[in-house]
């Protein structure tokens, strides 16, 4: 995953950018996410922005409980000033070394800190590639998230007890195919989607 604390914060620039991006009109188009709107990706943003917040602070409770799946997820009416403040207080939370260290829980689930941070990382880069891809934004991803993105998704996908991709059976991308490609195949997105 990761031996070093990675920095957050870049990463979660970049989605607050592309969210401010986006328009009113674009809430209800589709994503590459299945299922997921616009208006649902945002509010999942945000849903895995608090989680993945207080599993930093080691403050665990209902925001960490709950599955990503338990409901399509939404916005409401404050989105534009939520998110990026949530986004902030993720960032600074991962700052602490602390939060790389010992266990936390994220989704319900009970995992060391480091793998957590991971999959935080991962979250940010995943879902800003669906919301730039949405909304007909540019994307570049911070290198060191996505690296960290890379390395979470190949060791799912090369996991024999989880059965491919992290987020649905892995869309197979060419070797020498950029590592945003690669991380974004590995995920079980195309990375030729388009709207």
């Amino acid at each position: 995953m990761t031996d070093t604390i990675l920095d957050l914060g870049p990463q979660t620039r970049i989605v607050a950018r592309l969210a401010a991006g986006v328009r009113d009109e674009q809430l209800t188009d589709v994503t590459p996410c299945p299922g997921y709107a616009v208006r649902n990706m945002l509010g999942h943003l945000i849903g895995l922005a608090v989680a993945f917040r207080d599993a930093g602070r080691k403050d665990l409770g209902v925001t960490t409980d709950t599955s990503p799946t338990a409901g399509v997820p939404d916005i409401g009416p404050g989105w534009r000033e939520e998110l990026p403040k949530v986004l902030d207080e993720l960032a600074d939370a991962w700052r602490d070394p602390g939060a790389w260290t010992g266990m936390t829980r994220a989704g319900g689930v009970d995992l060391p800190g480091a793998v957590a941070g991971a999959v935080a990382a991962d979250e940010l880069v995943i879902h800003a590639w669906d919301l730039a891809r949405a909304t007909g934004q540019e994307h570049e991803p911070e290198p060191a998230a996505l690296q960290t993105s890379y390395g979470f998704l190949l060791a799912a996908a090369e996991d024999p007890n989880r059965g491919g991709g992290a987020f649905g059976p892995v869309v197979p991308v060419p070797a020498d195919a950029p590592l945003l490609d690669r991380a974004v195949g590995l995920s079980g997105r195309d990375p030729a989607w388009k709207p």
